[in-house]
């Protein structure tokens, strides 16, 4: 039980202590990626964690789960653990609550993907409606859809092939190479699957409202991958032109005045960001920060270990 309570400790621990650790960090919007592998590494730690405290208490609790758990293991490495005098009924209980966290959080991930498709499909539909293909057109499968609209907008339909629809009011707005980067934005986020991303934060943090780690991890997954896809873009066009495209698309919605809140504080953030142009981390600093972060799901692992590693040792 000693080796369940110390893991369920340590992602305690970590999921208290990363994200203030990572809130105060001065070179997060500087490095969006790195952010982004930062913050999942944290995640993966705290369930990692999670998932090796349940192994173990269930080890100790039942000796059915102690015999495959342990099953290839010397004698000396089972005595180690002392599982079969330790815990006694609150391991069982231990390892039934983490195992119905996991499933949950199985149940929720499910759910989250099923939501999106059916969005993507309603999307889908709804474009159809709008811009019907031509007779011939089916196979052509381009990358830019065009819709006629009096409000400025433009959004990425997810999909084998990812399009990106205009409407003809942002058409009118954006000029020179505007499109273009507004285009590279998309594509930046269907490279790097951001959905994905996103699928996952929501489901931990829908799942699991009371836990802090999990709805900071879904704030920061939303604002990092915007981050992301417009480096991007500023990487082929500019900053000045993709923060231009920013502007063109949401000025008339008051998103930069005064009262600009919520989202609307974020996209004034992000055209501030683009246009201060702060330089990045040297590739040295982004590598060491790297290696850092993927030590981290690391540590679980070790604690598990340790016992067993010091008695074979």
């Amino acid at each position: 039980m000693s080796v369940s309570l110390a893991l369920l400790l340590l992602g305690v621990l970590t999921s208290l202590t990363a994200p203030r650790l990572l809130a105060r960090a001065d070179w997060v919007e500087r490095e969006p990626v790195v952010a982004l592998w930062v913050w999942q590494c944290v995640v993966a730690a705290v369930l990692v964690s999670f998932a090796l405290s349940m192994t173990f208490s269930a080890a100790a609790a039942w000796q059915a789960v102690r015999g495959q758990v342990f099953a290839p293991a010397p004698r000396a490495v089972v005595d180690a653990y002392a599982l079969s005098t330790d815990g006694g009924p609150w391991s069982a209980v231990l390892a039934v609550v983490l195992a119905a966290g996991g499933l949950w959080s199985g149940a929720m991930l499910g759910r989250e993907i099923g939501l999106a498709r059916a969005r993507r499909r309603q999307r889908r539909a709804d474009l159809l409606v709008r811009a019907p293909r031509l007779p011939g057109e089916e196979a052509a499968g381009g990358r830019l859809v065009v819709l006629e609209g009096e409000r400025p907008d433009a959004w990425l339909l997810p999909g084998a092939t990812p399009r990106l629809v205009v409407t003809t009011a942002a058409l009118r707005r954006l000029k020179g190479r505007q499109l273009d980067a507004l285009l590279a934005h998309e594509q930046g986020h269907a490279r790097a699957r951001h959905d994905w991303l996103r699928h996952c934060s929501g489901a931990l943090a829908a799942g699991f409202p009371g836990i802090p780690v999990f709805a900071a991890f879904r704030e920061e997954m939303h604002r990092l991958v915007e981050l992301a896809a417009d480096d991007v873009a500023s990487r082929r066009f500019g900053r000045l032109t993709i923060a231009l495209a920013l502007v063109e698309l949401n000025e008339e919605r008051g998103v930069f005045g005064p009262a600009g809140g919520g989202p609307a504080a974020g996209l004034s953030r992000r055209v501030d960001r683009l246009l201060t142009a702060a330089p990045r981390l040297a590739p040295s600093h982004r590598l060491r920060l790297t290696a850092t972060a993927a030590l981290v799901p690391a540590v679980p692992v070790v604690v598990a270990l340790f016992p067993g590693l010091t008695a074979l040792g």
